[in-house]
């Protein structure tokens, strides 16, 4: 498969897990719904909205039938465990509610852009060189945002490629080896330590 059928399958999946996250899957809350959830049961204090909404997101990706229920229910255009699906969709929504609890808007290009990135763990700064952009500053969603939609297209295929090329290219057991959190194929205890390490970033990223 060339590079760029890989870019656009990678892409092709985080777009639908984004879109799952904004939306909600039947029983859970949309991302800007749990955001305002949690803003409210601990009286608008960001700080403590954050750190109750990823103990809760921490539990529910260690808890194997959560992502077991969840798998059924999400259909993606890529040969991936269910469970590693189903750990997707509770990081990404995390993510998203944290953006929006910092005052961002989900339907914002930049700020899907960086959501992909903190998820993903990869460093922005690194893309734009890839892509010949250049840049002094620490890639936010403000500096997002003077970008024209085709270079944000470009990082995103590039954000894509990353993806498949972590996730999508190899067997289950390289999988679980190469990636702590997903769910039934690794300790729980590494599970929960990446789902909270996302969230500290995307804390960075968002702030």
């Amino acid at each position: 498969m060339s590079v760029q059928e890989n870019e656009a399958k990678g892409q092709a999946v985080l777009d639908k897990v984004y879109d799952y996250a904004m939306k909600g899957l039947p029983g859970s809350q949309a991302a800007d719904q749990l955001a305002k959830e949690y803003l409210s049961k601990n009286n608008q204090n960001i700080t403590k909205a954050v750190d109750a909404l990823t103990k809760n997101q921490v539990a529910k990706c260690a808890t194997t039938g959560f992502l077991t229920g969840l798998g059924g229910l999400i259909t993606l255009p890529i040969t991936l465990p269910a469970d590693v699906t189903s750990s997707m969709y509770v990081q990404m929504r995390m993510i998203a509610a944290i953006a929006v609890m910092h005052g961002y808007r989900l339907h914002d290009d930049a700020v899907k852009t960086l959501v992909y990135s903190v998820l993903l763990n990869i460093e922005l700064g690194n893309i734009f060189k890839q892509i010949g952009v250049k840049t002094t500053e620490k890639v936010a969603v403000s500096m997002l945002k003077k970008l024209p939609g085709k270079v944000l297209t470009k990082i995103n295929q590039k954000l894509g490629f990353r993806f498949i090329t972590k996730f999508g290219q190899k067997g289950i057991i390289n999988l679980a080896k190469g990636v702590p959190f997903l769910g039934g194929f690794v300790n729980a205890a590494l599970n929960l330590a990446e789902t909270k390490a996302i969230a500290e970033r995307a804390v960075r990223a968002f702030s």
